[in-house]
């Protein structure tokens, strides 16, 4: 059995064929847009991790921060301790 189209049928259905390759075409611009764009955040999420991560071992020794305040604090008491005693042993400072 053969069936025979009327032009505007044949139009029609031209039309619609045309059309499917036109969504199919878009669809996939949009996917291989989407890739690349999920590509990408991927890409900066993994940095953001690096930094937080340097910043984290950046962050590990604030622990001795105190203790380095402590002895320095020391040093310089003891710095200023031997320049009273010899500013008077050399006659420079009076008390």
């Amino acid at each position: 059995m053969t069936i025979l189209l009327t032009d505007t049928q044949r139009s029609l259905w031209w039309g619609a064929v045309i059309g499917g390759f036109v969504v199919v075409l878009a669809v996939a611009a949009l996917l291989t847009i989407l890739v690349l764009l999920v590509r990408t955040i991927d890409q900066r999420v993994a940095g953001v991790k690096e930094t937080l991560l340097a910043a984290e071992r950046n962050t590990d020794d604030t622990v001795l921060i105190a203790q380095t305040a402590d002895g320095v604090e020391a040093v310089l008491a003891e710095g200023l301790e031997h320049h009273l005693f010899l500013g008077r042993v050399l006659g420079k400072v009076r008390m």
